[in-house]
C-alpha cells in the first residue's frame, strides 16, 4: 500500500527534527532563564556556598599552633605577699616578693631578676635581696636543641595541614563540579526526551486520522499510543531527576529570585595526550601529595631525634648574682657571685625510653606508607587513566551509531511511506536513533568527570595560589 503525500511529508519532517534535535517545548512560560556555565557556577559557589568557608576556617587555627605548641618567651611577672607572726619572738612582719623572669626557647636560657623583702628568723632588722640568674641546659634541650626540632617539627606538620586544606577544598570543588556534569546530564537528556515525545505526539495524531479515514488500523494505533505512553514515562522520570540535580545545584549556588537556571555545555580544556608513565613521574615529583608524604617523612625523623634527646640528664648550668642589705634601700649591702651546676638524672628513664622506641617504630611506618601510597596511587591512575582512553574511544564509537541510525532513519521513514517496511520497524529506527543520543549524554558526563577525577587525584583542580587570597 503507498501512503500519501501528507504522511510522507510528515514522515520526513519528522525524522529530520529528531536528528537535528530539535524541541517542541509544549510546557507553559518557565520565566526569565539565567545560562550557567561551569565557570560562572564554581564562581558563584566559591563566593556563596559556607561549605568552603568552613574549609578555608581551619587555616585560622593552624596560624596558632606555633604559638600552642611552642614553649612561651613571655615576659613574666609574680608578685607575693604574706603577712608573717613569729610566735616566740612577739614580732610580725609584711614580706614581699617580687620575680621578673624570661624564657628563651632558642636557646633555651632562662633569666630572672628578683627582688625579696622581710625579716629573718635571727634577726628582728628587715632585710631586703635583689638577684639576678641565668639557667642554661647543656645536656636535655642543650642550647635549644629540642626546642628547635620541635619548631620544626611544628612547622611541618602546619606545613601539612594547610596541604590538607587546600586537597579538602579541591575534593569539595571536584564534588560540586562533578554535581554540574549531572544537572547538564540530566538536562540534555530531559531535553531528547521531550523532542521524541513531542515527535511521537504528532505521529499519533496523524496515525488517527487516517484510522479515521480507513487508511490506518487500529493496531497502528494502539502501537503509537504505547509508544507515546513509553516516551511519557520517560519523561516523568527525567523531570524528577533533572529537579533533583537543579535543587542541589541551587543549594550550592544559594539560589535566590524566579531566574530559572539552566546549564551550558561544559567546555573541556584537559586532555591527557602523554604517555602514562609521563604523567605519573612527573606527579610524584611536584604534586601536592607526595609533598604531604615527604613532610610526614621528615616530621618521623624528627621526632625521633628529639625523642632520643629527651633520654640524656637534665643538667643546667647556673650564674647569678645578689645583693643583700638591711631595708628597702638595702644599706649596709653585701655582693655575691655564684655559679654552679644543677644536675636530675632519674635512673629508670623508663617513659622517655618508651617514647624513643614508640617513634622509631613510627618513622618506619611513616616510610612504609609511603610506598604503600605510590603503589596505590599508582595503580588507581592508570585504571583512571584507562577509563578515560575508554570513553573517549566510546565517544567516537556512539558518535558514529548515531549518525549510521539517523541514515537508517531516512531511509525507513522512506520505506514505510511507500509500504515497503512495517510500523514496527519504523518505531524501532526512531528508538534507536534515541537510545544513541542518550548513549552519547551519558559518556560524555561520564568523560568529564573521570577528567575532574584525575585533576582531583593528581592536585592540578586547584593549587594555594587561587584560594590563598579568599577570606
Amino acid at each position: 500500500m503507498i501512503l500519501r503525500c501528507p504522511f510522507r511529508y510528515f514522515l520526513f519532517l519528522a525524522v529530520f527534527t529528531l536528528c537535528t534535535g530539535g524541541i517542541a517545548n509544549s510546557g507553559d512560560n518557565p520565566g526569565p532563564i539565567k545560562n550557567l556555565s561551569v565557570d560562572a557556577f564554581i564562581r558563584l559557589a566559591a563566593t556563596k556556598d559556607t561549605k568552603f568557608e568552613a574549609i578555608l576556617i581551619d587555616e585560622l587555627i593552624v596560624n596558632f599552633q606555633k604559638d600552642l605548641r611552642l614553649p612561651a618567651d613571655d615576659l613574666i611577672l609574680s608578685v607575693k605577699q604574706q603577712y608573717e607572726v613569729f610566735i616566740e619572738q612577739d614580732r610580725d612582719v609584711l614580706a614581699t616578693s617580687i620575680n621578673l623572669s624570661r624564657l628563651f626557647p632558642d636557646h633555651g636560657t632562662e633569666v630572672s631578676l628578683a627582688y625579696d623583702h622581710g625579716s629573718s628568723l635571727t634577726s628582728s632588722n628587715k632585710t631586703s635581696k635583689l638577684s639576678f640568674n641565668i639557667s642554661q641546659p647543656i645536656a636535655r634541650n642543650a642550647f635549644g636543641r629540642s626546642t628547635k626540632l620541635l619548631d620544626k617539627i611544628v612547622g611541618l606538620e602546619m606545613a601539612v595541614a594547610r596541604h590538607q586544606i587546600v586537597e579538602a577544598y579541591e575534593d569539595y570543588l571536584a564534588a560540586i563540579t562533578a554535581a554540574y556534569y549531572d544537572w547538564y546530564e540530566d538536562y540534555q537528556n530531559l531535553q531528547i526526551g521531550q523532542s521524541s515525545y513531542n515527535e511521537n505526539l504528532i505521529l499519533l495524531d496523524d496515525i488517527q486520522k487516517r484510522q479515521a479515514q480507513k487508511i490506518a488500523l487500529p493496531i497502528d494505533v494502539n502501537k503509537v499510543e504505547l509508544q507515546v505512553l513509553a516516551k511519557k514515562e520517560r519523561i516523568t522520570e527525567l523531570e524528577e531527576k533533572l529537579q533533583t540535580s537543579l535543587n542541589l545545584i541551587q543549594t550550592i549556588v544559594r539560589h535566590e529570585g524566579e531566574e530559572q537556571l539552566v546549564p551550558v555545555e561544559p567546555i573541556l580544556t584537559v586532555s591527557l595526550v602523554e604517555p602514562f608513565e609521563q604523567l605519573f613521574e612527573l606527579f610524584s615529583k611536584e604534586s601536592r601529595t607526595f609533598q604531604i608524604l615527604r613532610k610526614l617523612e621528615e616530621k618521623s625523623s624528627l621526632q625521633v631525634a628529639r625523642d632520643a634527646d629527651d633520654l640524656f640528664p637534665s643538667i643546667n648550668l647556673i650564674a647569678g648574682y645578689e645583693i643583700q642589705g638591711e631595708d628597702f634601700a638595702m644599706e649596709n649591702n653585701s655582693d655575691v657571685i655564684l655559679a654552679g651546676v644543677s644536675f636530675k638524672w632519674p635512673f629508670s628513664n623508663q617513659v622517655e625510653k618508651a617514647e624513643h622506641e614508640v617513634s622509631k617504630v613510627l618513622a618506619d611506618k611513616t616510610k612504609l606508607e609511603t610506598q604503600n601510597t605510590y603503589y596505590r596511587l599508582y595503580a588507581q591512575l592508570i585504571n583512571l587513566y584507562l577509563q578515560v582512553e575508554r570513553e573517549h574511544k566510546l565517544i567516537k564509537i556512539v558518535d558514529e551509531k548515531i549518525a549510521l541510525a539517523r541514515a537508517i532513519l531516512k531511509d525507513e521513514t522512506e520505506n514505510y511511506s511507500f509500504g515497503k517496511v512495517t510500523l514496527n520497524d519504523y518505531i524501532q529506527a526512531v528508538n534507536v536513533v534515541d537510545s544513541n543520543r542518550f548513549s552519547m549524554v551519558l559518556h560524555e558526563s561520564i568523560h568529564r568527570k573521570l577528567l575532574i577525577e584525575w585533576l582531583r587525584l593528581v592536585d592540578r583542580l586547584v593549587n594555594r595560589k587561587e584560594i590563598q587570597g579568599l577570606p
